[in-house]
């Protein structure tokens, strides 16, 4: 052996790299968070909605199954609701009495304790028609008489539409204060009458007719004034029948009794009371959040009570009109019999037709 190779300080150093295809290790660049940042702030909301929407599922929420949505079918623009039938006397000169039972349908009104008030309002509703086609001599139609929706111009427009000489809207209070309880009968607020009337005759067909006088000939001042008289004579007859009701229920036909509240009449602006033509109340026939009035009203005493107070009422109502007559838009006033006094000294109906 050499000097030279035998001397490992002197001996040779091969330096040459070998082939390397790409960069070293200690050479790889420093890409850092930046490209996961990006990849996670684009599929992030995806990965969130199929969260939710697997949550829904598994706990039955709302967007997953549907099964909260509501359909019904909506009248085509500018149809009207079909009129109900009339039962009762077969004679057009015998009064008509629209009775509304409220809410219906998708609108369950308020919830009491056993049942909704679109519940109660309808068999309230049915146990008047029932008890005015035993006394007879009055015509009954109904806006519902199912589990159905209508629009509250749909409801005061049934009425108007078939000329009824009364119209009656039945509803259940509700509120959470827990001692409210009684009846309440509501007509329609003269605040504001003019203004009103202003625009009810401004909406109005012109070929349309308001206490039988036609608007399609008037100017739109004259056709204001109209709808105003029309609409405080309505209120008039609207406040004597609400003021019969009151006095019936407190010990009507029968020893029928209604509790009522202790400011039992009062007036509201109710669209559903804004028929300028028809005498129109609100009946708020107690407080379905009162576990007390509830029971009350869904029991068959309580609906009797009701019934048979309101019935007379009515009765008195027409009886005293046909004492001052006044032409209404089905001529029944000249056509009811005149009004007798019973044992009692309370007024009816002379005569009864059988329904």
């Amino acid at each position: 052996m050499s000097e030279a190779s035998s001397d490992p300080v002197a001996a040779p150093v091969d330096l040459s790299l070998p082939d390397h295809h790409g960069p070293w290790p200690d050479e790889a660049p420093r890409r850092g968070p930046g490209l996961g940042l990006l990849v996670f702030a684009l599929f992030a909301p995806l990965l969130l909605l199929a969260a939710m929407l697997l949550m829904d599922g598994w706990m039955g929420a709302p967007g997953f199954t549907r099964d909260y949505v509501v359909r019904f079918d909506l009248p085509p623009p500018g149809a009207s609701a079909p009129l109900p039938e009339i039962a009762g006397p077969n004679d057009p000169r015998s009064p008509l009495v629209v009775i509304d039972a409220g809410h219906g349908g998708h609108d369950p009104g308020a919830h009491g304790e056993h049942e909704a008030e679109k519940e109660l309002t309808l068999s309230l509703a049915l146990a008047l028609r029932q008890r005015l086609l035993e006394v007879g001599g009055i015509r009954v139609a109904m806006t519902r008489s199912d589990d159905r929706y209508l629009l509250l111009e749909e409801r005061s427009g049934i009425a108007r539409r078939m000329k009824a000489d009364l119209f009656i809207s039945i509803h259940a209070d509700s509120a959470d204060t827990p001692g409210a309880h009684g009846a309440t009968v509501y007509t329609l607020s003269d605040r504001g009458s003019s203004e009103e009337a202003e625009h009810l005759a401004a909406s109005e067909n012109r070929a349309d007719t308001v206490n039988g006088v036609s608007l399609a000939s008037t100017s739109s001042s004259v056709s204001a004034i109209l709808v105003d008289l029309s609409q405080r004579r309505a209120a008039e007859m609207s406040t004597n029948l609400a003021r019969l009701i009151l006095r019936e229920g407190q010990g009507g036909e029968g020893g029928a009794r209604i509790d009522f509240r202790e400011r039992a009449l009062q007036s509201a602006a109710f669209v559903v009371l804004k028929s300028p033509d028809v005498p129109s109340v609100l009946y708020e026939a107690g407080y379905i959040s009162n576990p007390d009035d509830a029971a009350r009203l869904s029991s068959p005493a309580g609906r009797r009570d009701f019934a048979y107070a309101t019935a007379q009422a009515i009765r008195v109502y027409f009886a005293r009109l046909r004492e001052t007559p006044i032409q209404s838009q089905t001529g029944a006033s000249a056509a009811m019999p005149m009004p007798e006094e019973t044992a009692g000294g309370r007024e009816t109906l002379g005569a009864t037709a059988t329904p």
